[in-house]
């Protein structure tokens, strides 16, 4: 298996970048925020990576540290995911807001993932769970940012989907109040178009 990756950085796609090492060039598949996280091309990079393999094709996943590699791989061990989802999920979801979501059993948070519906999310709560000792969480469990932001905007009218909509188009790295009038402008925009 190939876990890790050092190399230089020759090029970089809309969801893969292409790390060169030893002569040979890797093609790694990588999130939004990963890809942002990374230097220009030309530059020396180390990536953590996941081989995933199936009959016809070798794909290697690649990660900034070596947690997001671990949600990676807790994520393949719930049933109906595989790798696309399980980055789709660490696309929207950091760390600790995926634990948050797993330890509150809060089903909305990770139906904010594309392809997850309200059944995949509990099926995931239910099967990592015990998983990731979240049980234990279940008292100190404190709201993420991004449930936060979900919860006013449905307080004020606006529907799951509409708010599903909106959380994947703002900064969620920009603290909550900041957060909530952006996705406030974006939905009154939408409204009046």
């Amino acid at each position: 298996m190939i876990g890790r990756l050092r190399g230089t950085l020759v090029s970089r796609g809309a969801e893969s970048v292409v790390l060169e090492v030893g002569g040979v060039g890797y093609e790694v598949l990588i999130t939004p925020a990963g890809l942002a996280a990374l230097p220009g091309v030309g530059e020396d990079i180390v990536l953590h990576t996941h081989l995933h393999v199936r009959e016809d094709v070798l794909t290697l996943f690649g990660f900034v540290d070596e947690q997001q590699r671990a949600w990676f791989r807790i994520l393949l061990g719930a049933p109906g995911v595989g790798p696309k989802v399980a980055q789709a999920v660490l696309a929207t979801l950091e760390p600790d807001e995926l634990l948050a979501a797993i330890a509150g059993e809060d089903v909305d948070a990770l139906t904010l993932v594309p392809g997850i519906g309200k059944r995949s999310a509990q099926k995931m709560i239910l099967e990592l769970k015990p998983k990731v000792g979240a049980g234990e969480m279940m008292g100190s469990a404190e709201p993420t940012d991004a449930t936060r932001v979900r919860e006013a905007l449905e307080q004020l009218g606006y529907t799951p989907a509409e708010t599903k909509e909106i959380l994947a188009e703002i900064d969620r790295s920009a603290p909550v109040p900041e957060q909530i009038r952006a996705a406030l402008r974006a939905l009154g925009a939408e409204r009046h178009a």
